[in-house]
């Protein structure tokens, strides 16, 4: 691109341009001031030098801010997992203790089924409508 700036100055035709290339101008680099080339070169590369410090900078900080998001990321799913944990552990403690208690009931309906069939003297091997009526209504 720099070469496109200095050899513009040349007067010469479109045709000429398009067949002569950089290499062919190798000779014009002496007779251009020094001052000047130096001067704009120098302003060139201290430019440059701001572009890339600025291009590394925006580099990390965008590392970072994917760091940091990878980061909340885990920390949800961790949140999460716990969460579902606690949960699971929560179902199972309700599911035993609801078993639990249909085991604590049956005990006391046979308890109440052997009360009644020896207060009433029935035979406890033959099942009796009677029986049945009496417990529906417990």
């Amino acid at each position: 691109m720099a070469h496109e700036k200095i050899f513009a100055g040349i007067p010469m035709s479109k045709c000429m341009r398009d067949m002569c290339k950089e290499e062919d101008y190798v000779f014009l680099n002496g007779q251009t001031k020094p001052d000047k080339t130096t001067g704009y070169s120098m302003f060139q590369d201290s430019e440059w030098q701001q572009q890339r410090e600025e291009r590394l900078r925006r580099r990390l900080e965008r590392e970072q801010q994917e760091q940091e998001r990878q980061r909340e990321l885990e920390e949800q799913q961790k949140k999460k997992e716990e969460e579902w944990k606690f949960h699971v552990s929560k179902l199972a403690s309700e599911r035993e203790s609801l078993r639990e208690r249909l085991h604590r009931l049956r005990e006391f309906r046979d308890f109440q089924k052997r009360v009644l069939v020896q207060d009433l003297g029935l035979d406890p091997d033959k099942p009796n409508e009677k029986l049945t009526q009496l417990l529906m209504r417990l």
